[in-house]
C-alpha cells in the first residue's frame, strides 16, 4: 500500500531533517562539524546504560507536561500555563512532603501526588473560569500566571521556607517516606517515569475509548457542532483545563519527590513550555507524546555530552528543540491548508491544524 508523503510520521521525519539542515549553520559557527554534533546529540546518549537512564529521567517531567498540554489542546483549550501549574504542584508536594514523615510510603506518596495534582488544578481554575464565563483568551491568562507562580516560589524560598541551617533559598528536605524510590541502583531513574507512563496510558484510554473522551475531542474540533449534539462545551472545557492542570502538577511532584527532594528556585528550567513542544511533536496523541518526550530527553542528554566532547554551547540543544517545534507546526499547517484549499480556499489556524492531527489518536 502506498504511503502518502503527507502522512504524520513522514512529516515528523521531514521536520527533523529540515531542523538538522537549518541548525547546521549555528553549529558551524560554534566551531563544530554538524554531522559529529548531531551524532553527539542523538546517537551517543543511546550507547551506554547510564545515558539511556538519564534520557528517561529527562523525559519524565516533559512527558507529563506534554500530556497535560495535549489534553487541553484536544479540547480546544489552549493551556500555555503548564509551567505555573507544575510549580504549584511542586509547592504542594514540598509542603505535604514535610508533614508525612510518620506515614508509610504507601500512604505518604499517594497523599503527596494527589496534593500536587490538586495544586496544579487549582492554578488552572481561574483562567478556565475566565474563558468560560467571560470569553477571556486563556492563552493570555494562563501564560501570565506562569511568572506569578515563579514569584510565589521565590517568595516562599526567600521567606518562610528558607533553609534555617544553611540560609540557602530552598525549602526543608521532604520526609524520607515521601521520596520517590529509585528503580535501578546507582541511577537517578525514579518512580516518576512509571507514574508518567501510567498517566499517558490512562489519558490515551479516556480520550480514545470513552464517551468523555469523545465529548472532549468533539468540543475541540467543532464547539458549535458539539453544542448542537447536546454536549455541554463549557463543562467539557472546564474539565479539560482542570485535568490538564492536575497532570502538570504531578510533573512538579515528580521533580520534588524524585530529583530535588525539596523545593528549589531552579526546579524547572521550563518543563511546562517544553511540554508544548512535546505535545506538538506528538500531534496531541498520547503515544506521540511519549515518543516525543523520549526523543527530546535524548536531545537534552546529548546536548550536554556534545558540549563536553565538542566544546559547543549546551544551549544549542534548546535551539534544535525550538526550530524543531516551528518546523513541525509549519509542516502540519501546510498539510492542513493543502487539504482544505480545493474545497474552500481557506487556511486554518495553526492551533486548529495541530489539534486536528490528534483526532485519530
Amino acid at each position: 500500500m502506498r504511503v502518502s508523503p503527507w502522512s504524520t510520521p513522514l512529516l515528523i521525519v521531514y521536520a527533523i531533517l529540515i531542523t538538522f539542515a537549518i541548525t547546521a549553520g549555528p553549529i558551524l559557527i560554534a566551531g563544530a562539524n554538524p554531522i559529529e554534533a548531531y551524532g553527539a546529540f542523538v546517537v551517543v546518549p543511546l550507547t551506554s546504560q547510564f545515558t539511556l537512564l538519564e534520557i528517561l529521567v529527562s523525559a519524565t517531567p516533559i512527558m507529563l507536561t506534554g500530556a497535560a498540554v495535549a489534553v487541553a489542546f484536544r479540547a480546544g483549550y489552549w493551556n500555555i500555563g503548564a509551567e505555573g501549574q507544575l510549580l504549584l504542584g511542586a509547592i504542594a508536594a514540598a509542603g505535604i512532603g514535610t508533614l508525612v514523615g510518620g506515614l508509610h510510603p504507601v500512604i505518604a506518596l499517594p497523599i503527596m501526588i494527589v496534593g500536587g495534582a490538586l495544586g496544579g488544578a487549582a492554578w488552572a481554575l481561574a483562567p478556565a473560569l475566565l474563558r468560560i464565563r467571560f470569553g477571556i483568551d486563556e492563552v493570555v491568562t494562563t501564560l501570565l500566571l506562569n511568572p506569578v507562580a515563579l514569584l510565589l516560589v521565590n517568595g516562599l524560598l526567600h521567606g518562610p521556607w528558607r533553609d534555617p541551617v544553611t540560609g540557602f533559598p530552598e525549602s526543608p528536605r521532604i520526609a524520607a517516606s515521601a521520596e520517590f524510590p529509585t528503580l535501578i541502583d546507582r541511577s537517578r531513574l525514579h518512580l516518576g517515569i512509571l507514574l508518567a507512563l501510567i498517566v499517558v496510558t490512562v489519558a490515551w484510554y479516556v480520550l480514545a475509548r470513552t464517551a468523555a473522551g469523545l465529548r472532549l475531542r468533539a468540543a475541540g474540533l467543532s464547539p458549535h457542532g458539539a453544542r448542537f449534539a447536546g454536549i455541554n462545551v463549557s463543562r467539557t472545557l472546564l474539565g479539560a483545563a482542570l485535568v490538564s492542570g492536575a497532570i502538570a502538577g504531578i510533573a512538579g511532584v515528580s521533580e520534588v519527590a524524585g530529583i530535588q527532594n525539596r523545593l528549589t528556585a531552579g526546579l524547572s528550567p521550563g518543563y511546562g513550555y517544553t511540554g508544548i513542544v512535546v505535545a506538538t511533536l506528538g500531534t496531541l496523541t498520547m503515544p506521540g507524546v511519549a515518543i516525543a518526550a523520549i526523543f527530546l530527553g535524548d536531545l537534552t542528554v546529548g546536548a550536554s555530552s556534545a558540549a563536553r566532547s565538542l566544546g559547543i554551547p549546551s544551549q544549542l540543544g534548546a535551539v534544535v528543540q525550538g526550530v524543531l517545534l516551528l518546523t513541525t507546526v509549519a509542516l502540519l499547517a501546510l498539510r492542513r491548508n493543502r487539504a482544505r484549499r480545493p474545497a474552500d480556499g481557506s487556511a486554518g489556524s495553526v492551533t486548529g491544524d495541530v489539534a486536528a492531527e490528534g483526532t485519530a489518536g
